[in-house]
């Protein structure tokens, strides 16, 4: 089976050349733009990630079509009702395995490729994790509904080209219905902004209303510092995969109490143990 996504791929291509005329043409002194071994290796984690998913979507497919079974009832992809179901719980699947690799460092290690870029554009789209294995437990829920495996995974990736669309700089603020319902370019440049009020905020998919109700809203304000708080400084594809997995595993083996191991792994990103108190001498009697 060939991912959908695939079948949009060319189209992406167009637009990233495309948006970088756009610079070239329209400079804007404010927005970073291209370069060239930014893109390169965005497209490179791009590329990596869909030669991971091909065999990832064979045995997701299967992991699906296993709950799906066992699901008390099974809906109907001829109904309406079927699909406005998935939309909403797609996308809030989405929101809640996307908030999740925000908090927990060890799905984290996974996401952090995507944020990996100083720069904003239509490439950063395809900056991919080549571990998408931490997304299964967040999707599952849908089959055990009874939605049909295929009807999920063409939701997923509708949900993933409406994405691509998000992360450019082109694109000022929308009509402000539109704005605050849907996640728009303004919303996801606060999503993948490096300063600290927009941290850990806009996780929505297609959708920013649960982002508004679960309190994760953030509009768009100062000018967003994209990459990381403490940024790689490579383009390595490889480095870029798994260096979050490397630094993890270093922390891991450093920490002396199962506890602190276990804080580097499910603990935020950026946890570190509390600081022991100083030991006082006891004065003699």
């Amino acid at each position: 089976m060939i991912p959908a996504v695939v079948y949009a791929i060319p189209a992406f291509v167009l637009l990233v050349v495309v948006e970088a005329v756009s610079y070239r043409l329209l400079p804007d002194d404010e927005e970073r733009g291209y370069e060239m071994r930014d893109t390169v290796t965005s497209m490179s984690m791009g590329a990596g990630s869909q030669v991971v998913a091909v065999p990832w979507k064979a045995a997701t497919i299967v992991l699906y079509a296993a709950v799906f079974t066992v699901a008390p009832w099974h809906l109907s992809a001829s109904s309406g009702w079927t699909w406005v179901l998935l939309f909403f719980a797609d996308d809030l699947a989405y929101y809640a395995f996307h908030r999740a690799h925000h908090r927990v460092r060890v799905l984290w290690a996974s996401h952090v490729v995507h944020h990996s870029s100083i720069r904003f554009n239509l490439s950063t789209a395809l900056r991919q994790s080549w571990t998408p294995m931490t997304g299964l437990p967040f999707w599952l829920p849908l089959a055990l509904l009874g939605i049909p495996p295929w009807m999920i995974l063409l939701q997923q990736a509708v949900s993933l080209v409406y994405q691509f669309f998000l992360h450019t700089e082109r694109v000022d603020k929308l009509w402000r219905p539109v704005e605050w319902v849907f996640n728009t370019p303004s919303h996801h440049r606060v999503h993948h902004g490096s300063n600290n009020v927009y941290l850990d905020r806009n996780y929505g998919g297609i959708l920013i209303v649960w982002d508004r109700v679960l309190g994760t809203f953030e509009p768009e304000g100062e000018r967003a510092v994209y990459g990381l708080t403490k940024n790689i400084g490579t383009y390595n594809p490889l480095r870029v995969a798994f260096h979050e997995y490397a630094a993890a595993w270093h922390d891991v083996r450093a920490a002396r109490r199962w506890r602190d191991r276990a804080g580097h792994l499910f603990g935020p990103p950026g946890w570190a143990p509390a600081a022991a108190p100083p030991v006082t001498a006891g004065r003699p009697g």
